[in-house]
């Protein structure tokens, strides 16, 4: 059975890992907004995404660009685990999962230093 965590909850649980990550991880974002979403319009069972260009691609990015996105699907991401630790735990890995795409560091890479 999948776990019951309303929206509200599910965002103030994402709120406090993204307060629980290094210094050095978030330190280094700009122009990033975090947001929870139901799902993924799409319909896949993805846990996160980013949505932007990372930054070993940008050319020229500068005022008046809208912010990139890292989003936390929670019905997903309910789906997935089977209780408030394992929830936990899941949304930390999503997180610097997600942060690490903006950063440029691609699924292989993830995969291979155990964050995929």
């Amino acid at each position: 059975m999948p776990l019951d965590v309303d929206a509200e909850a599910f965002e103030a649980l994402v709120v406090e890992e993204l307060d629980a990550l290094p210094d050095e991880m978030v330190d280094g974002l700009e122009n990033v907004v975090f947001v929870c979403e139901d799902a993924p319009e799409d319909g896949s069972d993805i846990l996160g995404e980013y949505q932007g260009v990372d930054l070993t691609r940008r050319d020229r990015y500068g005022f008046g660009e809208l912010p990139d996105r890292i989003v936390l699907f929670r019905l997903p991401l309910l789906a997935y685990c089977r209780d408030l630790d394992e929830l936990h735990d899941e949304v930390h890995v999503t997180l610097v999962h997600e942060i690490a795409h903006y950063f440029g560091i691609d699924d292989d890479e993830l995969h291979r230093l155990g964050w995929g």
